[in-house]
C-alpha cells in the first residue's frame, strides 16, 4: 500500500462531513467488539464436534504416529521439518499421552485404544481459530477501516477448507498461523519505519525473523514466506538508497546489518534449533534408521549397528548388499547367452546378477590384490578404505571380474562375470578397490555400518546396479553392471554379514559408540528431507494441480463411515473460492488499466498470493488441495482490497506511525489525519456478502465435520461439480 498517494485524498476536495457514518462506524470500541466477537464465532466453528469421528482420520496416520515417536524418542523419518510434530508431541506429553498407539490406518479406533485424540486436536485448532483475528489485525495495520477488516476475517471464518483442515492432527494450522504471525509483525515493524532503531522498531523486527524461522520450520513450503518477505524487504532497501531520503551510506550499512540479523540470522538459528531438539530427543533406533547413513546410525541407541557391526579382515566370508535395492550381489553357475535379443554378442561368462534372498551363491571371500597388498601387514589384517581385493565366489571357486563387454540391458556400462580362481592371465581384471563413503586410509571396512564403493582397477568402472529384470535365462534376477560415472550415490553396497561369524546380540543394547557433530547430522537430514520430499510422486486418487485449486475443481476424501453415511470431504466454502477469484481477476485488470493506480492511490500487492501459489506449477511430486491453503488466505485479503475498492473512498491515513528519523536531512513532511469513507452502501454490501458466505458454510457442514449424515439425494445436492468425487452418491436412475 503506498502512503505517498494517499496524500492525495486532499487533493480530491472530500470533506469529512460528506462521510456521514465513519466516525460511528470507525472507532476503537467498536473496533475490539468486533474483533473479540469474529474470534469467538472463530473458536466455536473450529471447536465444534471436534470429538467427531473418534477415529484415525487422514493424514492423521502420519502426524499422529509421528507424535507417538517423539513421546518414545523413537527415530523416524519425514519429509517435513520437526517443529509442528515436536508440538502435537507437547501436547501429548501434557496430557499424559505416552505415545502407546501407532496411528496405523484411517478409522483406528481413539476410544478403545484410550487415545486423548480430542486435546492432541485442539491444539490445530486452537490456532486453525486464531487465524480469524490475525486476518482482522494484519488489515486493520495495514489501514483499512474495520468494515474491510470485518469482510476480510469473514471469508476466512466461513471458509469449510480452513476449519475441515485445522481441527485434526495435522500440520497446516501451524504453518498458516505462523505465516500470519509474520505477516502481521513485518506491517508492524514497516510501520516503524520513521523511527527506526527504537526499541519498538527492534522488537518487531526480531519478531518478524523469529515467526519466520517458526513457518519454515513447521513445512519447507514455509520458504513461500521467506521469499514475500524477503522481496518486500529489499524493495525497503532499495527505496532507502533513494537519495532524497537522506540516507548516508553509513546509516544505510546500518539498516543493512540490522534487516539481516533480524530476518536472516534470527530465523535461521530458529529453524537449526528445532533440528537441535529433533536429534535431542529421538536417540533411539526405530523406522527411521533406514534412511540415514550408517555412520549416522551408529549413534542412536539400540541399533544394529551397536552390537552387529563387524571388521571384515582379509579371508573373511561375506554377503554384499546394494544400498538402494536391496539385493545381494550374486553368481551362479549359468552363462550368459551367446546372443542378446537385441542381436549384440556376449562373453559368454558366469553370470552375475542381482537377487533379494538369502543363499549360498551370495557368499563371497575377501582375499587380498597381489602386487597391491603391503607384506608387511598380517594376512588376516581388516581392509581398509582405499585397499585393493579380490572377490572369490566361493560355490564356483572364481573371482568377480569386469572387462570391456556391454552389459545385457545396459549397453552402455560393462558386463560383470567372473574367472576361475587358477586362472591368473586376467589378472587385473578381477582387482578391485574398497572406498569407503567418508572414509580415510585409516578408516575399517565393517559390516552393516559401511557404504563402499567397489571400483575396477583397469576400467574405474564402479559396481552397479538396477530395478530392471533380466530375460528368463537369468532367472528374472537383477542385473549387474559397471557404471563407467563411478562417482554416483547409487554405486553404494554394504557388507550385510560376515558368514559364519558367531553374532550374539548383548543382553543390553550398548550405548552409542559414535558421535557426529549437528551440523553434520543436519545437513545429511536436510539433503534426504529435499530428496525425499521431491521424489513423491506416486499417484494418489485425489491427489489434484494447482490449475485446478483456485477454481475448487476437486477436494479430498477424508473418512467415510458406511453405517451412518456419514463423510468428511475436504471442500472450500465455494461462494467464497470462487468470489476472490473473480476479485482477483478485478484486481488484474485494474492495475492493467492502470485505474487504480492512478485515480485510488491505492496499490494493492498481490506478492504473497502469487509467491505462495505459483510455485507449486515447478513441482514434480503430488499435489493436493490443503497445499493451496496459504495461498487461500493471501487471495482472500486481496478480495477484500477488492472489496475496499469498490465500496470504499481511501484507506485510514496515515498508515505508519510518525516520529522522529535517524536522518536530519529528510524533508518534513506533515501528514493530515484522514478517514476511510465508509457509509450504508458499503455496509449492506458486506453484510449480503457474509450472509451469503455463512449460508454456503451451513449448506456444506455435513461435509465439513463428518456429521449428520446426509442421504443419497443430499449428497446429489451438494455436488455442485461433477468432479466432486462424494461417497453415498444416489445411481442415475434414483435421481
Amino acid at each position: 500500500m503506498s502512503e505517498y498517494n494517499n496524500v492525495r485524498f486532499r487533493q480530491s476536495g472530500q470533506s469529512e462531513s460528506e462521510i456521514p457514518i465513519e466516525e460511528e462506524f470507525d472507532d476503537k470500541k467498536k473496533a475490539t467488539s468486533i474483533l473479540a466477537g469474529l474470534t469467538i464465532l472463530s473458536f466455536a466453528t473450529r471447536f465444534y464436534r471436534i470429538d467427531h469421528p473418534a477415529q484415525v482420520v487422514f493424514d492423521e496416520v502420519h502426524f499422529g504416529k509421528f507424535a507417538s515417536f517423539y513421546l518414545k524418542r523413537t527415530y523416524f523419518f519425514d519429509v517435513h521439518p520437526p517443529l509442528a510434530k515436536l508440538m502435537l508431541a507437547g501436547m501429548g506429553y501434557i496430557l499424559g499421552y505416552d505415545g502407546h498407539f501407532e496411528f496405523e490406518n484411517i478409522g483406528d479406533d481413539y476410544i478403545k485404544n484410550n487415545v486423548p485424540y480430542v486435546g492432541l486436536r485442539a491444539l490445530p485448532a486452537a490456532l486453525g481459530a486464531l487465524f480469524v483475528p490475525l486476518t482482522y489485525m494484519i488489515m486493520i495495520e495495514s489501514g483499512y477501516p474495520i468494515i474491510t477488516a470485518t469482510f476480510a476475517a469473514s471469508l476466512v471464518l466461513f471458509d469449510n477448507a480452513f476449519i475441515c483442515q485445522t481441527r485434526l492432527i495435522l500440520l497446516d494450522s501451524m504453518l498458516i498461523f505462523f505465516m500470519l504471525c509474520t505477516f502481521y509483525s513485518y506491517i508492524r515493524f514497516y510501520k516503524l519505519r520513521s523511527r527506526e532503531f527504537s526499541n519498538e522498531w527492534w522488537f518487531w523486527l526480531v519478531t518478524s525473523g523469529v515467526f519466520l524461522g517458526l513457518t519454515t520450520s513447521v513445512k519447507m513450503v514455509g520458504l513461500f514466506t521467506v521469499m514475500t518477505i524477503g522481496v518486500a524487504v529489499l524493495i525497503d532497501l532499495w527505496n532507502l538508497l533513494d537519495i532524497e531520503r537522506g540516507l548516508t551510506m553509513i546509516q544505510f550499512r546500518k539498516h543493512f546489518a540490522a534487516r539481516a540479523i533480524g530476518l536472516i540470522v534470527v530465523p535461521v538459528s530458529i529453524y537449526l534449533l528445532w533440528f537441535y531438539i529433533h536429534f535431542l530427543i529421538l536417540n533411539t533406533s526405530g523406522p527411521g534408521d533406514a534412511f540415514m547413513s550408517p555412520a549416522f546410525q551408529e549413534t542412536l541407541n539400540g541399533n544394529i549397528m551397536n552390537f552387529q557391526s563387524f571388521d571384515i579382515r582379509y579371508n573373511d566370508t561375506i554377503t554384499l548388499k546394494h544400498k538402494d535395492t536391496s539385493v545381494f550381489l550374486h553368481s551362479h553357475p549359468e552363462r550368459y547367452p551367446l546372443r542378446y535379443e537385441d542381436g549384440r554378442i556376449s562373453s559368454q561368462g558366469q553370470q552375475v546378477t542381482g537377487y533379494p534372498h538369502e543363499d549360498s551363491n551370495n557368499h563371497w571371500r575377501v582375499k587380498p590384490a597381489e602386487n597391491f597388498f603391503n607384506t608387511s601387514r598380517p594376512e588376516n589384517d581388516t581392509v581398509k578404505h582405499g585397499d585393493y581385493i579380490l572377490l572369490e565366489h566361493l560355490n564356483t571357486s572364481s573371482n568377480l571380474l569386469t572387462h570391456d563387454v556391454a552389459s545385457p540391458l545396459t549397453p552402455t556400462n560393462q558386463e560383470f562375470t567372473t574367472l576361475p580362481t587358477e586362472d591368473k592371465s586376467r589378472y587385473n581384471e578381477t582387482v578391485f578397490q574398497v572406498l569407503i563413503n567418508d572414509g580415510d586410509s585409516d578408516t575399517i571396512w565393517k559390516t552393516k555400518s559401511c557404504y563402499i564403493r567397489l571400483i575396477h582397477y583397469e576400467t574405474k568402472v564402479a559396481l552397479w546396479t538396477h530395478e530392471l529384470a533380466l530375460p528368463e535365462w537369468a532367472f528374472k534376477q537383477q542385473e549387474i553392471n559397471g557404471n563407467k560415472n563411478n562417482a554416483e550415490k547409487s554405486n553404494f553396497w554394504f557388507a550385510n554379514e560376515i558368514v559364519g561369524k558367531n553374532i550374539t546380540e548383548p543382553l543390553e543394547p550398548k550405548k552409542p559408540t559414535r558421535q557426529i557433530p549437528f551440523l553434520l547430522k543436519y545437513l545429511e537430514l536436510q539433503r534426504l528431507m529435499i530428496s525425499h520430499n521431491s521424489g513423491l510422486t506416486k499417484p494418489h486418487p485425489y491427489s489434484s494441480g494447482p490449475i485446478n485449486w483456485a477454481f475448487l475443481i476437486r477436494g479430498i476424501s477424508f473418512w467415510t463411515d458406511n453405517v451412518n453415511k456419514q463423510q468428511i470431504y475436504l471442500i472450500g466454502n465455494p461462494f467464497t473460492w470462487w468470489l476472490a477469484v473473480a476479485s482477483m481477476a478485478v484486481l488484474v485488470g485494474v492495475l492493467l488499466a492502470d485505474v487504480m493506480s492512478r485515480r485510488r492511490g491505492i496499490y494493492p500487492i498481490m506478492d504473497p498470493w502469487a509467491f505462495h501459489y505459483m510455485p507449486f506449477y515447478l513441482m514434480g511430486r503430488s499435489l493436493f488441495l490443503h497445499h493451496y491453503l496459504p495461498a487461500l488466505l493471501c487471495s482472500y485479503i486481496v478480495t477484500s482490497v477488492v472489496f475496499n475498492f469498490m465500496f470504499i473512498k481511501f484507506i485510514n491515513y496515515p498508515v505508519s506511525v510518525i516520529g522522529g528519523s535517524m536522518s536530519n536531512n529528510r524533508p518534513k513532511v506533515i501528514y493530515p489525519i484522514l478517514k476511510a469513507g465508509v457509509n450504508y452502501i458499503s455496509i449492506i454490501a458486506c453484510i449480503i456478502l457474509i450472509s451469503i458466505s455463512f449460508g454456503v458454510y451451513l449448506y456444506f457442514t455435513p461435509l465439513t465435520y463428518g456429521t449428520p449424515g446426509l442421504d443419497p439425494l443430499g449428497v446429489y445436492n451438494r455436488r455442485w461439480l461433477n468432479t466432486w468425487d462424494l461417497h453415498y452418491q444416489p445411481k442415475k436412475d434414483d435421481i
